[in-house]
Formats: structure tokens, C-alpha cells, sequence
């Protein structure tokens, strides 16, 4: 019998086979330590082509705006920081709607600078439609905004206690 390891390729493809694989490799493979890498080729594997991460929220006019970022830009805005600061983020509730191939999550964050943090420094809800060809689930985009005084967040889209 021959053992043989599994390719790179391999294991990641594990990781978008299901939407809850997919979801939880979102959130973890940004999330670590202050001073830990982050895996951005797994990152950037997650991503359709053409996906887009794009943040919202107001500008110093007060006008709310939208940034649109490719994941190679996402990397370069906020991967020194990520690993600088510490970063993780929690999904604390989940909705889902599907139709077909596509898929929209309402996935409601909790953010620590330490995994040993007991209250988040931010919450917010990551609007992300996803895509699965048949083959695998794709990240198509992901657009959020953060938890504010006059934006707090719905009932609905937080954990029951």
C-alpha cells in the first residue's frame, strides 16, 4: 500500500466544498494572534475572479459610501494591519437564502484584537453572495458595514440568549 500526502490543492478544495466550510475558512483565515501570517493564498482561493470585498460606512461628511476592492486589494489595505493589530473575527448568527446555484448570507461579526478577548472593539453584518458551480463554493462578494450608536444591529441577526 502506498501512502502518499495530499496536495496543497487537495486540502484547500475541502475547504469550499460546502458553505459552511467555506464560511468558516472566511473568517479564519483572517483572523490570528498579533504578528501572525495570514495565509493570503488561501485567502485569494476562496474568491471568484471577478469578487469584490466592499466595505460601507460614512464618510468624514457623514455621506455613506462604498469601497470596492478586489481580494489582491484587500490584501494590500488591511493584511499589514491584520497582522500588526491582531485580528479576529467571530460569526456570532447566520441567515441564509437560496436559490439555485446562489446563495446570500446575512452573517453577523463579533471583532477581537486577541482570541482571548472577551468584548468585541467592533460587530457588524457581512452581507456575502456565494456561487457554487457544481464543483465548489465560490465568494462572489462580500459587502458590510459596521455596528454603530444610530446602525445598531437588528434583533434578528444576533445569537438568542
Amino acid at each position: 500500500m502506498t501512502i502518499r500526502a495530499q496536495s496543497s490543492s487537495e486540502i484547500n478544495i475541502r475547504k469550499v466544498q460546502s458553505l459552511d466550510n467555506t464560511l468558516s475558512t472566511l473568517y479564519s483565515v483572517i483572523s490570528g494572534e498579533k504578528g501572525q501570517e495570514r495565509d493570503w493564498e488561501l485567502f485569494k482561493y476562496l474568491f471568484h475572479p471577478d469578487a469584490k470585498l466592499i466595505p460601507s460606512g460614512k464618510n468624514k461628511a457623514g455621506v455613506y459610501t462604498a469601497h470596492y476592492m478586489t481580494p489582491e486589494d484587500y490584501i494590500n489595505e488591511a493584511g499589514k494591519w491584520l497582522v500588526e493589530s491582531g485580528f479576529f473575527e467571530k460569526e456570532i448568527h447566520r441567515s441564509v437564502s437560496t436559490f439555485g446555484n446562489i446563495t446570500q448570507v446575512f452573517s453577523t461579526y463579533a471583532s477581537f484584537n486577541s482570541e482571548a478577548d472577551k468584548k468585541p472593539f467592533m460587530r457588524g453584518i457581512n452581507s456575502i453572495q456565494l456561487l457554487n458551480d457544481g464543483e465548489r463554493w465560490w465568494v462572489i462578494n462580500i459587502y458590510w458595514t459596521q455596528e454603530s450608536e444610530e446602525n445598531a444591529i437588528p434583533k434578528e441577526y444576533l445569537p438568542e440568549n
